[in-house]
């Protein structure tokens, strides 16, 4: 799957060359491409903390703050990440990468017996939701992109809601709407889904859906997906034989 860092930098340089949105200054414009090349977390976070500082009004508000949500998120600091996603949302609403980060990260945040669980999986539920229009409805950033690789990103985009829906439904304790919305995250990708399929896999198994599991499991290990994910196929599987008393 595209990473939204990657989107995120053809956002950016896509607008830097059409003129849309247009820096100001050209130290502003020095400023934006730093937090694109910036190359560690730590370095990205300072250098979008250097550009909002300098340039509080600057027309690459939200996206900066959106590549800062996706540093904090790659440093495995959750409650940052919604935080700085929260920020880039409220700059623009329509920032559907911000939206797929903040959705996610409540998802996989969320635990059954929270005292808040369902206020988080309803706000995580929306942001997800309203991502899939935002997806649809955006126009390609980047000239370089041609209109069929658009349409894959876009497509891979979209599919990462509906991962996010279906690990919402899990948490819930929906086995059927999980089911639903993994295979449409799969069905739908332009690249294959693979942490979809390991998560529907699961959920098989979880609704004893034994022969399911085990064949989604054995598709997944003869494909080209990361061996840690096949490693969890594979004792997902063993788990499937298990319970059907094999």
């Amino acid at each position: 799957m595209k990473t939204k860092s990657l989107i995120a930098a053809l956002l950016i340089a896509g607008s830097l060359a059409m003129g849309q949105p247009k820096p100001k200054a050209k130290a502003e414009a020095e400023a934006v491409n730093a937090v694109i090349s910036a190359g560690s977390p730590d370095q990205k976070i300072a250098a979008a903390e250097n550009l909002l500082s300098k340039y509080k009004d600057t027309a690459f508000k939200s996206l900066a703050l959106q590549l800062e949500a996706e540093a904090y998120g790659q440093k495995g600091d959750g409650p940052n990440a919604i935080v700085y996603g929260d920020r880039a949302i409220e700059a623009d609403p329509r920032n559907f990468q911000a939206l797929l980060l903040v959705s996610s990260q409540l998802a996989r945040m969320t635990k059954e017996f929270d005292l808040d669980k369902d206020e988080k999986l309803k706000r995580a539920t929306k942001l997800a939701n309203d991502a899939i229009p935002a997806i649809a409805a955006a126009a390609k950033p980047n000239s370089q992109l041609s209109d069929d690789q658009w349409n894959g990103i876009k497509k891979d985009l979209t599919s990462e809601a509906h991962e996010t829906l279906g690990i919402i439904a899990s948490v819930d304790k929906k086995p059927d709407a999980a089911i639903t919305e993994f295979k449409t995250a799969i069905d739908g990708a332009a690249t294959p889904a693979y942490t979809a399929m390991v998560r529907l896999i699961s959920v098989y198994n979880n609704a004893k859906k034994y022969d399911d599991a085990s064949a989604l499991a054995d598709k997944l290990i003869a494909s080209s997906a990361p061996d840690n994910l096949k490693k969890i196929a594979g004792e997902e599987k063993a788990r499937a034989a298990k319970g059907k008393g094999q």
